[in-house]
């Protein structure tokens, strides 16, 4: 008994100096070194930018023509309805034809009285031509009879000219449209009587596909932006290439690229701004005349423009633009930069980057200067922009 006590006692003794011993052990043991923080970084290269200008503008028709009554007269019918689509030819309103046709019946029976006095004057001119070469009648009695002849012919072109004239003006009874397009409201109703040339119209149409965009710009950005296109510093753009986006009241994005037709040659004296205007589809009647939108308009290509997403760009307190760097060491710093406008999602930067500079893209809040950082390639996501060909960021891992 005695004997299981003392070994009972010994094994816990032993336990304890084991216990005691762990916490110091693990005390001893060496703290593994922190892994460096992740970041996601862009290689600035050098690579073709789009020089955009975002612009306030109106759409206009391309055409424009208002319906007016080529004779006078009532009103008997409309033949369309408000707000359709008409094409070119199309009868828009009759007038009373029956003033009209008895004219072109007067004209016709005046005509056939001209023509047999024409006849008449004709076989006596013959005649007297056959007698004049039997010396049977005088030379004056010839030429009366040949001078009537001519004055019959006359009388008949007349006539006929006096016909053609009610033919006309029976015809313009039927008024009809006179250029393809949408037609606006009815400004006269059956019954109206209207005047031939009269001040008012009686319906307005608009072509509106395509419909033109006219946008303002300041003279002195146009101005810059030829010299900059006559140094170089610019590429000039295909001919054919899309120069233009419409940007919706909503802030969308309209589906149909345009063209920038040419700019204005007068300077508006109030605002200094200049008008340029563009071509825009428009099939299925989205834009009309008079509404407001905002272009973005492609005026020339930057050849060699260095680029970064947004999200590298931060402001300091003073409100710089600065950007991350990792230095050759994997060490982060801040470097200013000057940048442009923003370009299908990235800035463009005028100054303070050189192409092979590794920007941080994402994994700022992990850094502060001179933090060591493990890097991986940024994966750029396709940005809605302006309708142009997305312009990916180069990225490299090292």
């Amino acid at each position: 008994m005695i004997q299981s006590r003392r070994l009972l006692l010994g094994a816990t003794a032993l336990l304890l100096g084991l216990a005691a011993c762990k916490p110091a052990q693990q005390a001893a043991a060496p703290t593994a070194p922190a892994a460096p923080p992740e970041v996601s970084i862009v290689t600035v290269k050098h690579q073709p930018i789009p020089y955009e200008r975002d612009l306030p503008g109106r759409a206009a028709p391309t055409r424009i023509a208002e319906v007016r009554a080529r004779v006078a007269g009532l009103v008997t019918k409309r033949t369309f309805e408000q707000g359709s689509q008409v094409k070119e030819g199309d009868i828009l309103y009759k007038i009373d034809p029956m003033p009209f046709r008895a004219d072109l019946a007067s004209a016709e029976a005046a005509l056939a009285k001209a023509e047999a006095a024409l006849v008449l004057t004709r076989q006596q001119a013959e005649r007297l031509e056959t007698l004049l070469s039997r010396q049977t009648a005088s030379q004056a009695q010839y030429d009366a009879a040949f001078a009537a002849q001519k004055q019959a012919e006359a009388e008949v072109a007349g006539a006929k000219a006096a016909r053609d004239r009610a033919q006309l003006n029976l015809g313009y009874t039927d008024v009809r449209a006179p250029i393809s397009g949408r037609i606006g409201r009815a400004l006269v109703t059956e019954g109206a009587l209207v005047e031939q040339g009269g001040a008012s119209n009686l319906a307005t149409i608009q072509q509106l596909d395509p419909i033109y965009v006219d946008i303002t710009q300041s003279v002195g950005e146009l101005n810059k932006l030829r010299r900059d296109l006559a140094s170089g510093e610019l590429d000039r753009l295909a001919a054919d290439v899309a120069s233009v986006r419409v940007i919706m009241d909503d802030g969308s994005l309209y589906p149909e690229p345009g063209r920038l037709l040419f700019s204005d040659v007068t300077a508006d004296p109030s605002t200094g701004q200049v008008t340029l205007r563009a071509v825009v589809p428009n099939p299925h009647g989205e834009l009309f005349p008079g509404m407001y939108v905002r272009a973005r308009i492609k005026q020339g290509i930057d050849s060699d423009a260095i680029a970064v997403p947004q999200q590298a760009v931060h402001r300091s307190n003073d409100g710089r633009a600065q950007v991350w760097l990792v230095g050759p060491d994997q060490k982060v710093m801040l470097q200013p930069v000057e940048v442009g406008p923003v370009v299908e999602g990235q800035w463009v930067i005028r100054d303070g980057l050189k192409e092979g500079d590794r920007v941080v893209a994402e994994g700022f809040q992990k850094i502060v200067a001179g933090t060591q950082v493990a890097v991986v390639p940024f994966e750029t996501t396709t940005v809605a922009s302006a309708g142009s060909h997305p312009a990916p960021a180069s990225t490299e891992q090292r």
